[in-house]
């Protein structure tokens, strides 16, 4: 059954003889003649910047809490150079600001760098002037600090659901060529279920590609597989499991992400907190670098822009 229409957004799915890269052309991971190249993602924020925490830390006070971004960002690039990976990084625009040697080390190790948003406000909480503000004043900022051109973005916590796929259009007007903000899961922070669980056209006549973070779907049930909390939470032959069963068993490429705090046991920990949130945020931390070691020699990676993007080019910002 497909998805209902919501004004002018129509989920188109892509086919099976319509591969969004050459290394994912269905059945090449079985045939042994290339290996499927999955997608690896990280979310550059901090600690203090996630969702979960906005009723306890309010924004005014970010800078007033010690950044372990440069710290945690430097050990990725090197765990990515030790595996002859090159990612994407979905980067805050206040992390820019802030810190734009790190971001410029993003670049000149090889990587994609996209948007994050400016200060990880939710697209639930923005108009649609407030939210083009947003992307499109971040694309400038993160495209001055390091010259390249921005054309992927992220919303925070995968924010952009059925009441928000207007947000989807602005992205496409300013420029972005896809996006990878909705999570086809039920979560009770976000998600849309009845979203494709592969990469597709979310407007009518549009090319803005949306890539879903990677799903399986077990007993009519989609689940998540594509990092997060459910990559600590759950023993890695679980993830593991999961990626094979799309590269092998769906021909189609897989997408991960994570975020620099997972890699941080030592963050200075937050008082008050539900236990819910106390739990989702802090379980299993001293595990996850272990964890990626072993998830980046399992399988193969790359960049957002050369694993969906079929023409993928690397371009200098304009002036």
């Amino acid at each position: 059954m497909e998805p209902p229409v919501h004004g002018a957004h129509r989920f188109q799915r892509l086919t099976a003889g319509e591969p969004t890269t050459a290394a994912a052309t269905p059945g090449a991971a079985e045939s042994g003649s290339a290996p499927q190249v999955n997608a690896m993602t990280v979310d550059v924020e901090d600690y203090f910047q996630v969702s979960a925490f906005e009723d306890h830390i309010d924004r005014a006070d970010w800078d007033r809490y010690p950044c372990r971004v440069p710290d945690n960002m430097a050990r990725i690039l090197d765990l990515f150079d030790r595996h002859g990976i090159r990612a994407t990084f979905f980067t805050l625009g206040w992390v820019a600001q802030r810190h734009p040697r790190v971001v410029r080390a993003i670049t000149e190790r090889g990587h994609e760098l996209a948007s994050h948003g400016f200060d990880h406000r939710r697209v639930t909480e923005l108009t649609p002037e407030r939210f083009r503000h947003d992307v499109r004043a971040t694309k400038v900022l993160l495209e001055d600090v390091t010259g390249h051109a921005v054309v992927g973005y992220r919303a925070p916590s995968y924010s952009v659901g059925r009441d928000t796929l207007w947000a989807l259009d602005v992205l496409e007007e300013e420029g972005y060529r896809y996006s990878s903000s909705v999570y086809p899961i039920r979560h009770d922070h976000y998600g849309m279920p009845e979203a494709p669980r592969h990469p597709f056209r979310p407007t009518s006549g549009g090319e803005l590609l949306e890539v879903p973070v990677s799903t399986v779907r077990v007993a009519g049930r989609c689940l998540p597989c594509g990092g997060g909390g459910y990559f600590r939470l759950l023993p890695y032959a679980v993830s593991r499991w999961a990626l094979n069963r799309i590269n092998r068993g769906e021909g189609r490429p897989g997408l991960f992400y994570f975020h620099p705090w997972e890699i941080d046991p030592q963050q200075p920990r937050q008082g008050g907190l539900p236990w819910r949130t106390r739990f989702r945020h802090y379980l299993n931390l001293h595990r996850t670098e272990a964890r990626l070691e072993r998830l980046l020699a399992d399988f193969h990676w790359d960049r957002m822009d050369r694993v969906f993007l079929a023409d993928a080019r690397t371009g200098e910002a304009g002036p």
